[in-house]
Formats: structure tokens, sequence, C-alpha cells
């Protein structure tokens, strides 16, 4: 399982990963399409913009590996602002799948990423990678 490292490990001052510590024995969660209904909290919201930010701030429009990203945070944004790189041969439930960021969606679903992406810079402090991956 590739590590993206200087990804952030969290939502700053919270419990919502982005990151995942080690691989699952069992395999891969598989990444589902979540849907997002008009109701959720402003809180989850934020936390899926400040993702889409680090996704952005990292990888740019160029396609990534899944890897240690936390599928549960990937669920919330795949199928429109995250997508398969190669939708022909795409495992949702592999480390090495590649997916991309669909930028027009994403700019039209989270303009406030591209318009002020210094909102969402991440402190190195709040980095995980020093976690121990038990490996």
């Amino acid at each position: 399982m590739t590590k993206h490292k200087k990804f952030p490990g969290r939502f700053p001052g919270s419990d919502f990963q982005f990151v995942i510590r080690r691989a699952n024995k069992k395999g891969a969660t598989p990444i589902v399409r979540r849907e997002r209904y008009a109701d959720r909290k402003n809180l989850d919201k934020k936390v899926d913009a400040a993702f889409l930010a680090a996704l952005w701030t990292h990888f740019g429009d160029e396609p990534f590996e899944r890897g240690n990203l936390d599928a549960g945070r990937l669920s919330w944004l795949f199928g429109r602002e995250v997508v398969p790189a190669d939708p022909d041969d795409f495992d949702p439930a592999d480390y090495e799948a590649l997916l991309r960021i669909d930028t027009r969606i994403a700019e039209t679903n989270f303009p406030e990423v591209f318009a002020s992406p210094e909102e969402f810079a991440f402190d190195e402090a709040e980095d995980d990678d020093d976690w121990d991956d038990g490996e």
C-alpha cells in the first residue's frame, strides 16, 4: 500500500481522518459513492472541502493511487469530484486503484477550494507521518 507522505492525516482539531495507518489484512475497504444530502452538517461539508483541498494540493489534476487514503472519506467525494482514472480498469477494493480529480465538477461543487486554497493550508505539525505503522 502506497503511503502518501506529507498528506495531512486528519482534519485539524478533529477525529475526521484522511489517511489510514496500515493496510487492512482482510483487504481494502471498497470505495462507494455516498449520497450527500442537503441537510448535512456544516462541519461535514468543511471536512469534505478540506479533504478535496488536500487532494488538489498534493496531486493536482494528475491521476493518483488510492494507497493509504481513507476509503470512507474518499467515498463522500467519489463519483463526483473524485473519479476512477480509468473506469474500465477500476477496482474499488484495491489499494493500487488509480483515481483523479474531476476538476470541472470539483470547481463547481467546491469553488472555495479553488478560489482561496490558502484557507485550507495544513500545518505540518498536524501531519500524522510519524505514526508507527506496525510494519
